[in-house]
């Protein structure tokens, strides 16, 4: 039950995403128009210390106009390494400076209607550099046990699946 892109018109495009009108083509042998958003890849990174508390970024989401527990996050630069990004946005948006990343997952928050694929890594060290240089991106920056995560998330601390199923990711990996 495979639907088939058999072409696309590109309706609108600003430097972050395109917003593209799709030909689908049904198993049944119909046709229907479909919106897709097409976005740049995000990186995301975060730290966890030896003590098992997870480097987060407390912010609001004005679309949403919701608080939250991230990592620190961002678009792709054309042609950046992919886990440079994430180390770029984890020094940019925190202060402090990844050791080596590793992958921890890769998702598609919204698969219906975007090619959006968020990239997530970790490290168990880091380095503090100095104050975030996007201290605008978050109003504090926390270590927090990962032993709470689990419960962070389902008292809604956590809303963006993305963090939320990485957190839980890194939950395990560590704790077990």
């Amino acid at each position: 039950m495979q639907w088939t892109n058999l072409s696309e018109q590109n309706v609108y495009q600003n430097p972050w995403f395109r917003v593209n009108l799709a030909d689908v083509e049904l198993p049944d042998g119909s046709h229907l128009d479909h919106f897709v958003i097409r976005l740049r890849p995000v990186a995301a990174a975060t730290v966890v210390n030896e003590a098992n508390e997870v480097l987060l970024l407390w912010r609001h989401r004005f679309i949403t106009d919701s608080w939250g527990w991230e990592l620190a996050a961002g678009v792709v630069e054309d042609g950046e390494d992919i886990a440079a990004a994430a180390a770029r946005e984890m020094e940019e948006e925190t202060g402090w400076r990844p050791g080596e990343l590793r992958p921890l997952l890769t998702v598609e928050p919204s698969n219906g209607l975007t090619d959006a694929r968020h990239h997530l890594y970790w490290s168990d060290e880091a380095h503090w550099t100095g104050q975030p240089q996007d201290a605008f991106e978050s109003s504090r920056r926390e270590w927090i046990p990962l032993k709470v995560v689990p419960d962070m998330i389902a008292r809604g601390e956590v809303p963006a699946a993305n963090m939320a199923a990485a957190l839980l990711m890194l939950h395990h990996l560590r704790l077990g």
